[in-house]
């Protein structure tokens, strides 16, 4: 059973096979810090799907002219510190504690969490980082320094994930930003099946 919010269940630790458990069943952690740990499964679910990728023409010019620099998995602990200390005006403080950046890092480390960049002239201005199982990853967080870099650093991630046959990104929640390239809602019903087919 779920609240109406999505919370399923609240407590535990954040152990590699717990999470990984986690996300196999369509949940995942989400609390602030100071906080017992949150567990997460919202009905419906907001996801993207690689082909509904929406890009827009003044965004396929910014991929295309050059100015940025995009990589996969070439600084995962700086993405996620970003993530963790760039400014959001939507919300205060920040989920990434201490004891998330230590688990997700490990799961990193065992080929599970991967980071997507964005790059200017060598600086990371841009990134995003979650988790890939089967054919579905679970995105987590993204950052920006810049104008467009996160969605530069989306964008091209989503079009390599669907190069290596990924079918389904989980958005989790609901943003306007992912939803303009293209995320939806979907009953969890139908995510969990999703899973079941592609994990």
């Amino acid at each position: 059973m779920t609240t109406e919010e999505g919370i399923i269940a609240i407590g535990g630790d954040l152990g590699i096979e717990r999470l990984l458990l986690a996300y196999q069943s369509g949940i995942f952690p989400w609390y602030s810090e100071g906080e017992p740990i949150v567990w997460w499964s919202p009905d419906p679910r907001f996801v993207l799907f690689p082909e509904k990728l929406r890009v827009t023409k003044s965004m396929q010019s910014v991929i295309n002219n050059g100015s940025f620099r995009f990589t996969i998995n070439r600084a995962f602990t700086s993405v996620l510190q970003n993530c963790k200390t760039i400014y959001r005006k939507e919300q205060e403080g920040t989920w990434i504690t201490p004891a998330v950046q230590q688990a997700y890092t490990a799961l990193h480390q065992l080929g599970y969490a991967h980071s997507a960049e964005a790059w200017i002239n060598g600086e990371l201005v841009g990134g995003l980082y979650g988790i890939r199982l089967g054919n579905v990853f679970f995105g987590e967080s993204m950052f920006s320094k810049v104008s467009n870099a996160s969605k530069f650093a989306f964008i091209n991630y989503v079009r390599q994930l669907q190069k290596e046959k990924v079918i389904l990104i989980d958005c989790q929640v609901y943003t306007p930003h992912l939803e303009s390239l293209g995320a939806k809602m979907i009953e969890r019903n139908k995510f969990m099946a999703l899973l079941a087919e592609n994990l």
